[in-house]
């Protein structure tokens, strides 16, 4: 689509004093404005509308999709695009296998980001494995940059997320239930069955982020004192926790 502007000398238009603006689409009239002081906010309006339009009209050509080079720098955006692509790109075996729960939260998260499956690079998705022992938890966490969803396989999981105004949504899931966690949002996951459980999360990023709550406070080097003003706990507490994930200060 074409749009041309044509702006005339300051004689009459349509009998007005005022110059005037001439808009038009494919050699048609489209749109008359006079130049009046009082109609300046119109067009103030109008600008906008035309600086769309020329968005909306030109002319981008978009790749299909952009494989991620694990070689190369990875930026805010995501990898750079792999010159040479196979279909291998596009398929990852590597939730087939159990993860490892004999750790501390007795559960594991096996990722297919983009850092692991370079076909999601760019695309806006990305998927991982749950695997919750009996006892086996996910602290509360959030994901920075991504929506999740959860679907059970196997076992019953309870699950819960607090909103920014302090509401707690949470539920025990069964096999086949799905739940929704909002971007940013604090959540958990807990295993509250009496067998091992199973869940298949979805991502709205191939690179969601994750930052844990207790690690982020008692994994970190972040001083006893301020811990101690900024959460209400007591310094033995706070060392106690520091001690049993590893923290320091």
């Amino acid at each position: 689509m074409k749009v041309c502007m044509d702006i005339p000398s300051r004689t009459n238009c349509n009998g007005s004093k005022y110059p005037c603006f001439l808009f038009y689409i494919k050699g048609e009239l489209s749109l008359q404005h006079y130049f009046h002081p009082s109609k300046t906010s119109a067009i103030n309006m109008f600008i906008p509308i035309f600086f769309i339009l020329s968005f909306l009209f030109s002319s981008t050509n978009a790749a299909d999709f952009c494989v991620g080079d694990l070689n190369g720098p990875v930026g805010p955006a995501g990898y750079s695009c792999k010159k040479t692509v196979t279909v291998n790109d596009f398929v990852y075996s590597g939730l087939a296998a159990t993860g490892n729960t004999s750790n501390l939260i007795k559960a594991a998260v096996t990722p297919a980001f983009s850092a692991q499956f370079p076909g999601v690079n760019g695309l806006g998705i990305s998927i991982a494995r749950l695997d919750l022992a009996v006892g086996g938890v996910i602290p509360m966490h959030t994901h920075p940059g991504a929506s999740e969803v959860l679907v059970v396989i196997q076992g019953t999981i309870c699950a819960g997320f607090i909103s920014s105004a302090n509401k707690v949504y949470f539920k025990s899931l069964n096999k086949g239930d799905i739940m929704v966690f909002p971007q940013g949002l604090l959540h958990f996951q807990i295993n509250a069955g009496k067998t091992q459980s199973l869940a298949f999360v979805s991502f709205s990023s191939p690179d969601p982020g994750l930052q844990i709550l207790d690690f982020a406070l008692f994994a970190s080097d972040l001083p006893t004192d301020i811990i101690e003003e900024t959460t209400f706990l007591d310094a033995a507490q706070i060392k106690k926790l520091k001690g049993v994930l590893g923290g320091t200060g």
